[in-house]
């Protein structure tokens, strides 16, 4: 039982407070807390960490938060000897003040000058600052759209992208070897701003990233056109889009802008809705009773560090109908490659990332258009990557990446998803085609008109606690070992590895460009795709159901056939 190990070193350490060590005394006879927070520590991976709250090794505490920004600190020594500087960002969330000022202070005390934001900002502000000042690496103290209950520790490096793989690897590697508390170098807060190793950031910075922000607008005019009629409702969920987003929305033109004044109070509780989550459509019911209210017919929503969007439109009935990541993201690309050809500002050689678990739709789309559409492994530290490596090699230009969970990368001085700017847009190519009397649930359709008609579904198979880790593992090695030949009755016309990088095809095998990640792609003989990957960030393994038909109907069957195979699945593994 070594986590009762972990337990007495933490229960005896001399740097907890009274208080603490009181609170972990009262867990002294409930094994299952205990293991739950001590089985070892929170694994720090590409996305850095990301857990629950509360006292333990397998938690996020300010212990958790100093041991790994002392190993950060370590790394980015390593590469930057005497010139190391770091931005740091916080977000709304329960703790996140506090775990910011714990990270500034433990690179202040390693010497490293950190820029800290004065008060919490949307996440692709970090990616600029880092980018915009210069500096060797970032930290943003957020768990994105998790639950209240969660705080997480996202780490950036000199691109503004988060971590790439080797970076993450060198740094957990060090916290391995590192003691949880003795290791650690810290100093106080004051100190540090006296000694001048830690600035504050407010709003010269906002003013930066703003320019840059609207400077992505591609034909204002579409608003002011519409401008007496376009009605819309925004709302942060409680989080950092608070400030930023309306202002962009109302200097792009937008001047019936309703925000859901609820939850245009920073609140890491969440008190208004279960998850602050974009991706859910029930998250949005205040803002529906704006919409309501003013007669609004485009609802749009961003996540607490505002790096995710998502909207809400009015259909033929009357009532709000969610429009989804991947139907978004065609939305936007399509809208992009159209109004910048109408513009002029089309870069030549023009690029669109996507990810491996997205939309062909967008590739339909891009080649069409005569726009390169290339596939990335899942995170914006693998988009960010390609477009530097395309861009630098003069291969291409990269104008616009997304994948399906609600992410959305523009233009040039970010490397990660951007809702602010993708609020902006979303909201002029909203009001172009209103323009046009349609709302964007016609666009879409025009689309499928178009281009073809397409069907995806993200199914989220939950393997909470510790049990749910060896359930993950096993379910991703049975089906690596041992893939199926048919699901559901169809059989599978090609396996595709991506954690060695090989697609099996009717005995032959190929190697393809990527590998490295934890994701097989079981494509079928109906022209649809299933892709199974662990997430990096939750417990849960993702099933992911890409398809096509030739009407909608067809796609909904095969998207429910192929729902019932990955529900086997779940209660196969996680039963």
């Amino acid at each position: 039982m070594r986590y009762r190990e972990f337990y007495d070193r933490w229960l005896n350490s001399p740097v907890l407070t009274e208080e603490e060590r009181q609170e972990l005394k009262a867990l002294k006879a409930q094994e299952a807390e205990l293991e739950s927070r001590f089985l070892g520590p929170l694994e720090f991976g590409t996305a850095g960490l990301r857990g629950v709250m509360g006292l333990g090794l397998f938690r996020m505490n300010k212990y958790v938060v100093r041991h790994a920004t002392q190993a950060f600190a370590e790394v980015i020594l390593r590469e930057s000897g005497e010139r190391a500087s770091a931005a740091v960002c916080f977000d709304c969330r329960i703790g996140s003040y506090e775990f910011a000022r714990e990270t500034a202070c433990v690179l202040a005390a390693n010497g490293i000058h950190v820029r800290l934001f004065e008060a919490m900002r949307p996440t692709p502000e970090l990616s600029f600052a880092i980018r915009h000042y210069g500096l060797t690496a970032g930290v943003n103290i957020t768990a994105s759209h998790n639950p209240k209950e969660y705080n997480g520790y996202k780490v950036y490096w000199s691109d503004g992208a988060q971590l790439p793989p080797d970076k993450a690897a060198a740094i957990a590697a060090v916290m391995a070897e590192n003691d949880v508390f003795d290791s650690v170098k810290t100093m106080e807060y004051d100190e540090a701003v006296e000694k001048g190793l830690i600035t504050l950031m407010g709003e010269e910075t906002d003013a930066a990233f703003l320019h840059h922000v609207m400077a992505e607008s591609v034909d204002s005019e579409a608003v002011s056109q519409v401008a007496d009629t376009f009605k819309m409702v925004y709302t942060p969920f409680h989080g950092t889009g608070y400030r930023l987003v309306p202002h962009v929305l109302r200097k792009l033109g937008v001047r019936h802008l309703h925000c859901v004044e609820e939850q245009m109070v920073p609140d890491g509780a969440f008190p208004t809705v279960d998850s602050p989550n974009p991706e859910n459509p029930e998250s949005f019911a205040l803002a529906i009773e704006y919409a309501e209210k003013y007669g609004a017919d485009f609802i749009l929503g961003t996540d607490p560090d505002a790096d995710r969007v998502g909207v809400l439109v009015r259909d033929s009935t009357g009532a709000f109908r969610p429009i989804t990541g991947n139907q978004t993201g065609v939305l936007l690309l399509e809208y992009l490659i159209t109004a910048k050809k109408r513009a002029g500002t089309l870069p030549e050689r023009p690029v669109a990332l996507k990810t491996i678990v997205t939309t062909e739709m967008a590739r339909k789309i891009a080649e069409e258009n005569g726009v390169w559409c290339i596939d990335t492994f899942t995170g914006f530290k693998f988009m960010a990557e390609k477009k530097n490596a395309l861009e630098a090699q003069g291969e291409g230009k990269v104008f616009f990446a997304y994948e399906e969970s609600y992410g959305y990368m523009l233009g040039d001085f970010v490397r990660d998803k951007d809702a602010v700017t993708a609020s902006l847009l979303l909201t002029e190519m909203a009001a172009w085609y209103a323009g046009r009397g349609m709302t964007l649930l016609d666009a879409l359709e025009s689309l499928y008109e178009k281009y073809g008609r397409y069907g995806e579904r993200t199914l989220n198979l939950m393997m909470p606690g510790i049990r749910g880790m060896a359930q993950m593992k096993a379910l991703m090695e049975d089906l690596r070992e041992k893939p199926p030949q048919e699901i559901e009755g169809v059989a599978i016309r090609s396996v595709t590895d991506y954690l060695s990088g090989e697609r099996a095809e009717g005995g032959r095998r190929e190697i393809i460009e990527l590998s490295g990640s934890n994701v097989l792609r079981f494509e079928l003989l109906d022209g649809t795709a299933v892709l199974v990957r662990p997430s990096g960030t939750e417990p849960k393994v993702k099933v992911y159901i890409l398809t096509r038909g030739e009407t909608a109907a067809a796609c909904e069957e095969k998207i429910a056939r192929y729902t019932l195979w990955a529900e086997q699945l779940a209660a196969r593994y996680a039963g």
